[in-house]
């Protein structure tokens, strides 16, 4: 049986699914913050929750319980689950998109899982038609520096450059940022990736969205990471700090990370 904590778009998305193909699972509000999560139980626990809502289920989630949750935030994430000794959940990375309470799911290929529980999700989605596939450790990271990357750097490019996806594309600062926050994140996770060619899936997946506008959103989940991981690492970010000073009172960004 999954449960899934948080029924937003996402997590009532997938379980209106799960009730559709008849499969066994419970829908628990992000108010209810796992509570009524029994300590004895087993399978995997799917937190569909915001970033910034994690530490209060981490909270009231029965400790016996942790190894069960499944992770399935954007954002770098890392350090929160290294505070609760989570290193080792299983993590997800959503590819699929839900415009609107109530909407069904649209997949957008498929989404990775790593650790425990990665399988038996990967397998649950499947029989959803909900496209994903299990990754190792080091690979899933990478995918993940890749999304960080790109809603990090567009997000800042969109509301510095007062444009939209398309306009981005054609900013010369697109490729030079892309590329410092790679250098930057691959470095902090010790990750070996091919530069050029996340560059080249990074512009070909923009390009499939010209429309979209994007702007600075989650920033203490996002690009805080590469302004922390820079300044721990003794190295400067000159694009980065350039597009935050226009649009911010710090070149590192807004004054609060919360």
């Amino acid at each position: 049986m999954l449960e899934i904590v948080g029924a937003g778009r996402v997590g009532s998305a997938i379980h209106r699914r799960m009730v559709a193909a008849g499969t066994p699972g419970r829908l628990l509000a992000r108010q209810d913050g796992g509570r009524s999560i029994a300590a004895d139980g087993q399978g995997p626990i799917l937190v569909a929750t915001r970033n910034d809502d994690l530490r209060a289920v981490l909270d009231a989630v029965p400790a016996a319980r942790h190894p069960d949750l499944v992770f399935v935030q954007n954002g770098m994430i890392r350090p929160l689950l290294r505070e609760f000794g989570l290193e080792g959940a299983t993590r997800g990375l959503l590819f699929f998109a839900v415009p609107g309470r109530g909407d069904d799911l649209a997949p957008g290929g498929n989404s990775p899982f790593c650790g425990p529980h990665a399988a038996a999700v990967v397998a649950m989605f499947t029989a959803l038609e909900i496209p994903a596939e299990v990754l190792q450790p080091a690979a899933f990271a990478a995918v993940e520096l890749e999304k960080l990357v790109w809603n990090s750097a567009f997000g800042l490019l969109c509301q510095a450059l007062e444009t939209d996806v398309g306009g981005v594309l054609a900013d010369a600062r697109c490729d030079a940022l892309l590329r410092e926050l790679i250098a930057c994140g691959a470095q902090a996770l010790a990750l070996d990736v091919d530069s050029t060619a996340m560059v080249r899936r990074l512009r070909a997946y923009s390009a499939s969205i010209p429309g979209y506008r994007g702007a600075v959103k989650e920033w203490s989940w996002r690009n805080a990471f590469f302004v922390e991981a820079a300044a721990a690492a003794g190295a400067s970010l000159p694009v980065h700090e350039e597009l935050c000073a226009g649009i911010f009172t710090s070149a590192s960004g807004p004054a609060s990370t919360g």
